[in-house]
């Protein structure tokens, strides 16, 4: 049994705009985000003929539209408003409700979750602007409603932990969209779970290798063995252990700092790709990309990994999801060096298979200050590519990615310039032109 007098108790609100980019488009039409039958949807080339990215409470509720649902899925009727994704729109209704939030709390408590979602923890602010917690999430839901027409959810518990689960579980199915758990609530309102991927951190496959073990339910993992749980999951069984007592004790002023960086960029390719020739364009365009991040932050790749999804078709056919495959490489930021180290793994392993994603990542990050000059580079064509393409770099930087670009990504199955005005992988204008 966990001894909870032995635990923090803080004030944590977890707070999700609800149906946020249904919401934000609503509001932009004049309607209601909780009576509007709307829906969001991508005609991006990579979505096969369309893709819901975000459906109202109402159009849910009416028709059963959910995210990710197919075009064509989508039922046929005069009352569903159909718009297209607006990202840059999305973002500035984001920005101004976090500056909502900073007039609740201070800068370093609040930490944004995703674009929808944000933890704030109120131990040190709640006291000066009500008598209760709840109170004070009701002021917050109020403030953002008049000043921007979304509506709030909010979940708030004694740690993030709790504060999610309060918000996923209680507060999305109360009419005033506000949950509250504490410690307390544990045995009563976790333990009795038995879907264990419907809560977060636990995913489809954690669930099934913990449905083997026989622990079917949140009791159930609260009662195992937790040097069994670690023996068999490792770090991440003694976490699941602790979650199932409601054991967080993150704080979010602390905010993490990892201990290797790496960049990348990735993309779920437009069509199945079987061609070489256009499948190493798209390679090439990636790692481009890959190396003009890195060297905007003045650095150099020692490593470059390269992964490779499959097809639906060809996972059929092969039994396999695609390939991921690394290399050691001298320290560089590249362009041509990287896509050829991009291509060589590319050849290394690929056997013919159709291609429908595609991501490249560097790892192993050191000062660029300095370059690995060849011996017998007596044309000094080192220096003058990395010259070229820091020089790239600065008119792209200045006029747009699409001022300045290779003849190769005018050929047939590149697709950076499709993507150079993409925010988030979907349109980004504040127009539905």
């Amino acid at each position: 049994m966990y001894d909870y007098a032995k635990e923090s108790r803080r004030v944590v609100f977890m707070i999700d705009s609800k149906s946020f980019y249904a919401s934000c488009e609503s509001v932009e039409l004049g309607l209601n985000p909780l009576r509007s039958i709307l829906v969001v949807m991508s005609t991006a080339e990579n979505t096969n003929g369309g893709l819901v990215l975000a459906a109202s409470p109402m159009a849910k509720k009416l028709f059963g539209i959910s995210n990710v649902m197919r075009t064509r899925d989508v039922p046929k009727d005069n009352r569903i408003i159909v718009v297209p994704p607006r990202m840059n729109l999305y973002i500035k209704y984001n920005l101004a409700i976090h500056e909502i939030f900073k007039s609740f709390a201070a800068e370093e408590d609040i930490q944004p979750y995703s674009i929808d979602e944000s933890l704030i923890d109120m131990t040190d602010s709640w006291k000066l602007f009500g008598d209760s917690p709840r109170e004070v999430a009701r002021k917050i839901q109020l403030k953002v409603k008049e000043e921007l027409g979304i509506y709030l959810t909010v979940g708030i518990g004694d740690n993030p932990l709790l504060a999610k689960f309060a918000l996923d579980m209680e507060a999305k199915r109360t009419h005033s969209l506000i949950g509250e758990w504490h410690y307390e609530d544990v045995q009563d309102k976790l333990w009795p779970v038995t879907q264990l991927d419907d809560l977060w951190s636990i995913g489809h496959k954690t669930a099934e290798k913990l449905n083997k073990l026989g622990i079917n339910s949140m009791y159930d993992l609260a009662h195992y063995n937790p040097f069994l749980l670690k023996q068999k999951f490792g770090v991440i069984g003694g976490q699941l252990y602790a979650f199932s007592w409601g054991i967080d004790r993150a704080l979010i002023r602390d905010k993490y700092v990892p201990k290797a960086k790496s960049y990348g960029n990735s993309q779920v390719l437009p069509r199945d790709y079987t061609k070489q020739e256009e499948i190493e364009i798209v390679l090439r365009e990636i790692a481009e990309q890959v190396a003009t991040r890195i060297r905007s932050h003045h650095k150099a790749a020692t490593v470059i990994s390269l992964g490779i999804g499959y097809s639906f078709r060809a996972k059929e056919e092969t039994r396999k999801r695609g390939f991921c495959h690394s290399m050691k490489i001298n320290a560089t930021n590249d362009n041509g060096l990287l896509a050829a180290y991009a291509i060589t793994l590319f050849r290394d392993k690929w056997q013919g298979e159709a291609v429908r994603n595609i991501s490249i990542s560097c790892a192993g990050l050191v000062d660029d200050n300095v370059v690995q000059l060849n011996l017998f580079d007596t044309k000094y064509k080192t220096l003058k590519n990395r010259n070229l393409d820091r020089t790239v770099d600065d008119i792209r930087k200045k006029y747009g990615f699409t001022s300045l670009i290779k003849l190769s990504s005018k050929s047939v199955g590149a697709t950076a310039v499709q993507r150079a005005g993409l925010v988030g992988g979907h349109a980004g204008g504040n127009s539905y032109e």
